[in-house]
C-alpha cells in the first residue's frame, strides 16, 4: 500500500477549513486506501512566539479531533511529532542538503517573517529552516503521497527536491513524495475576507468557524459572511469570491458542485441559510465524538503512546540509512549489534 503522511500545527484552534480541506478526507479515505500516519506537528509551532501551556493544550486537543472525525488508531497511526525522535533526527541531516536561497524563497517564510517584523518581533531561525523539518516529517516514513492544501504545496515539492537531491549524491535513500489534494474545499477561505484562508492561528474573529463553535455561533459567523456585489446567485471565484466561498462550502458539506447549486438559489439570504445548517450537521458528530473522548483521557493517550511507538518503528531504519549513506559513523552498540548477528550461529 501507499504510505501517507499528514499533519495538524497546533497553533489554534482547528477549523471547518481544516476539516473539509483535509481531515474529513483523511478519515473517509486515506486511513482506509494507504498505510497512512496523522501527526500532530507541535515543533512546528515553535517558530514563532508562543505560550508553552496553550502549545500543550492545543496539541492535545488537535490530536482529540483527530480521532473525533473519524480516524481509526486500530487502521492507521496517530501520534505527536516530537514524541518520535527520529524526525528531529532527519531534520538536521536534511539541513545539510537544502540550501539557503530554497529557504528563503518558502512564502510562508516571507509572510511570517514579515509578520513578525511588523509586530516588533525577533525572527527565530526555526521560521527560515522549518520546511526541511517538514520535509524530514514526509520522507522519515518513506510517504508516497501527502494529501494537503494549496498553501502547502510548495513544502511537499521542497521535499521532492531533497530526497531527488539526497538520493543522488549519496545513494538511493528516500521515496520522493507527491502532493494530493480534494477536489472541492481544498482551501475554504475567511468568511469576512473571502481573499484570505480560514487560517487557525487566527485566534478570534467573525470569518473563522471552529470545529467546537457551538450551532448557534456558526449560524451567526455563516450569515453574516461577505457576499459581493449584485444580487444573482452565480459561481464565479474571481468576480464573485464571497459568493463563491459560500457555494464550495454548502457543496462540500451537502454534495454537488459549486456551480450547480448556484442555479438552485434566487438569494444571498437563502444559500446562507442552507450553507449554516449543512454546517452545523457536519460538524456535529465530530463535536459529540469529541465529548465522548475527553471524558475518557487516558483513552487519548494510550492512543497517541501506541502511535508514536508504532511510527518510531516506521521511521528508525530510514533515518539510520540516510545517517550511513551521508557519512556518519554508526553508534557503538549498532556496531557491536551488527558483529554479533554476524557471527550467530557459527560452530567453533
Amino acid at each position: 500500500m501507499t504510505r501517507v503522511f499528514s499533519g495538524v500545527k497546533p497553533t489554534g484552534h482547528l477549523t471547518l477549513g481544516n476539516y473539509l480541506g483535509a481531515m474529513r478526507r483523511w478519515a473517509a479515505v486515506d486511513q482506509h486506501e494507504a498505510d497512512a500516519l496523522f501527526c500532530v506537528v507541535d515543533l512546528h509551532a515553535l517558530t514563532v512566539e508562543h505560550d508553552p501551556a496553550r502549545v500543550r493544550r492545543l496539541s492535545r486537543q488537535a490530536a482529540t479531533l483527530l480521532l473525533a472525525s473519524g480516524l481509526d488508531p486500530e487502521v492507521c497511526t496517530v501520534f505527536v511529532q516530537s514524541h518520535v525522535d527520529e524526525h528531529a533526527r532527519l531534520s538536521y541531516v536534511l539541513e545539510c542538503v537544502a540550501t539557503d536561497g530554497e529557504m528563503r524563497r518558502m512564502i510562508q517564510y516571507k509572510e511570517k517573517a514579515a509578520r513578525e517584523q511588523r509586530r516588533g518581533g525577533s525572527v527565530r531561525l526555526s521560521l527560515l529552516t522549518y520546511p526541511v523539518l517538514m520535509a524530514a516529517d514526509i520522507l522519515a516514513y518513506g510517504a508516497g503521497e501527502v494529501p494537503v492544501g494549496d498553501d502547502q504545496r510548495q513544502h511537499v515539492e521542497l521535499a521532492r527536491d531533497i530526497a531527488v537531491r539526497f538520493n543522488q549524491r549519496y545513494g538511493h535513500t528516500f521515496v520522493v513524495p507527491r502532493a494530493t489534494r480534494p477536489e472541492v474545499a481544498a482551501r475554504v477561505m475567511n468568511l469576512q475576507d473571502p481573499m484570505s484562508k480560514m487560517g487557525k492561528s487566527d485566534d478570534v474573529g467573525p470569518g473563522i468557524v471552529y470545529l467546537l463553535d457551538e450551532p448557534d455561533v456558526v449560524r451567526k459567523k455563516v450569515m453574516r459572511a461577505v457576499t459581493d456585489s449584485g444580487s444573482e446567485v452565480v459561481y464565479d471565484r474571481e468576480e464573485r469570491p464571497g459568493l463563491a466561498n459560500l457555494l464550495e462550502i454548502l457543496a462540500a458539506c451537502s454534495g454537488g458542485s459549486p456551480q450547480e447549486l448556484a442555479g438552485a438559489y434566487r438569494s444571498y439570504g437563502d444559500l446562507k441559510k442552507d450553507a449554516a445548517e449543512a454546517v452545523v450537521e457536519v460538524l456535529r458528530p465530530v463535536q459529540e465524538r469529541h465529548k465522548e473522548l475527553c471524558a475518557d483521557p487516558g483513552y487519548v493517550e494510550r492512543v497517541l503512546r501506541d502511535g508514536a511507538e508504532r511510527a518510531r518503528g516506521m521511521a528508525r531504519p530510514n533515518v539510520d540509512a540516510a545517517y550511513r549513506a551521508i557519512g556518519l559513523l554508526p553508534a557503538v552498540s549498532e556496531v557491536a549489534e551488527a558483529g554479533a548477528g554476524a557471527g550467530a550461529g557459527v560452530t567453533v
